[in-house]
């Protein structure tokens, strides 16, 4: 089923206790990541929405007690010369994970039919043909073993506008927005025409599109960590491996001092 962004706008707030299930949710994401490292699992968690959406927020609250070595943080941007005189997926295979690694995507390939759709980077020929190269692209990652989770947050016009003033208001704040900002702001019609082409041409049955609502944070937050935890933990072992002899004889050598 098609996700549909109307859907995700209800904006109701967490009615359980937010820093206890929070803290729970973290312990377990420690879990699974262990479960990735020692399966050999590489995984991929890629987040999209609007601008002021709570990516960051999610990202953060989502790695706030995994082992840094173990995981990656990919912040896209705009593509730079040498990016854009090659294919636009190009620079996302630089940044695959390896064995036992989870990759965090904070916006993707996606842009390929969002921004560089909307504001005629690609060529329509481009950024038609960009569905098959995404799906081809994301068929090969899960055939090949990694755990591709995809999430899109949601917020209302009147939400988003609210965060972009608060987020001016405050002077540690200010870097996070810009002219591009409100740019895209004046798009939405154009950006919800080209969302609900992309939810519809590429939510796949090995690849689905998960949706957010992000009009609450801390429900959003519980949200997404929660759906993220569910795909990464059905993808591997969760039972913890059995104490090996060899530790077991350096654990008795401890006890005896």
């Amino acid at each position: 089923m098609t996700l549909c962004l109307s859907d995700l706008e209800t904006g109701r707030r967490y009615h359980g206790d937010y820093a206890t299930d929070l803290k729970k949710l973290q312990k377990r994401l420690q879990r699974i990541q262990v479960a990735h490292i020692l399966a050999g699992r590489p995984a991929i968690v890629m987040l999209e929405g609007w601008d002021a959406a709570g990516k960051g927020g999610i990202i953060q609250r989502l790695t706030a007690r995994w082992d840094p070595r173990h995981f990656r943080i990919h912040p896209i941007a705009a593509p730079t010369d040498g990016e854009r005189a090659r294919h636009f997926l190009w620079r996302f295979w630089r940044d695959l994970p390896r064995a036992g690694s989870i990759a965090l995507f904070d916006r993707s390939w996606y842009g390929r039919v969002l921004v560089e759709r909307v504001e005629g980077f690609a060529t329509p020929a481009e950024w038609q043909r960009g569905y098959d190269e995404i799906n081809a692209f994301e068929a090969q990652q899960v055939a090949s073993g990694t755990t591709l989770v995809k999430l899109f947050v949601h917020v209302t016009q009147k939400e988003q506008d609210k965060r972009l003033r608060a987020r001016i208001d405050e002077p540690w704040k200010r870097w996070k927005t810009g002219h591009d900002d409100f740019h895209n702001r004046s798009q939405r019609p154009a950006y919800l025409e080209a969302m609900a082409e992309m939810f519809a041409r590429t939510d796949t049955p090995k690849a689905p599109w998960i949706g957010i609502d992000g009009n609450n944070k801390k429900a959003a937050r519980i949200a997404a960590l929660t759906a993220i935890a569910d795909r990464l933990e059905a993808a591997v072992p969760m039972e913890p491996p059995p104490l090996a002899d060899e530790l077991a004889a350096l654990r008795d050598q401890l006890a005896g001092g």
